[in-house]
């Protein structure tokens, strides 16, 4: 079984995050906001191929479904106030 904090470490060994939380408790099924200059100038599309990237075949192997919030550290600083 996965845990958020096993996907959350993949992850940021994979994309620069400036910010990375993963919640999911059932061990398939998990969401995450994730804050990486990586994705700066990209859209949503595109941010979600860097994620999908970073994490690798786990994707179809150990996560059955990870929802994202992918945002560039501007976006995260205007939605913070």
């Amino acid at each position: 079984m996965v845990s958020a904090t096993y996907i959350q470490d993949v992850i940021c060994a994979g994309l620069a995050c400036d910010y990375i939380k993963v919640n999911g408790d059932d061990g398939t099924h998990f969401d995450a906001v994730i804050v990486s200059p990586e994705f700066s100038g990209r859209n949503r599309v595109q941010r979600h191929q860097l994620v999908y990237k970073a994490l690798g075949d786990r994707m179809r192997a150990e996560i059955h479904a990870l929802s994202m919030k992918t945002l560039s550290p501007e976006e995260w600083a205007q939605q913070q106030g």
